[in-house]
């Protein structure tokens, strides 16, 4: 499962440079740029969940 979250991070990262570049810094908030701040923010939530879930891992083999 270790190797899953890392693979599932190394994703979101390349997503959010992926939309990175396809954001219009003039006009963040029209057309195509709104999807690419709409991708960007779901695979920051996607990296929060992971690490998330490493942290509950982590307490959970130390409570055991």
């Amino acid at each position: 499962m270790k190797i899953f979250s890392y693979i599932i991070s190394i994703i979101a990262c390349v997503t959010i440079a992926i939309n990175a570049m396809k954001v219009d810094i003039n006009h963040p908030l029209e057309g195509e740029s709104t999807v690419a701040l709409i991708g960007i923010v779901a695979a920051l939530c996607a990296i929060i969940i992971v690490i998330l879930y490493r942290l509950a891992k982590k307490v959970d083999e130390k409570t055991k």
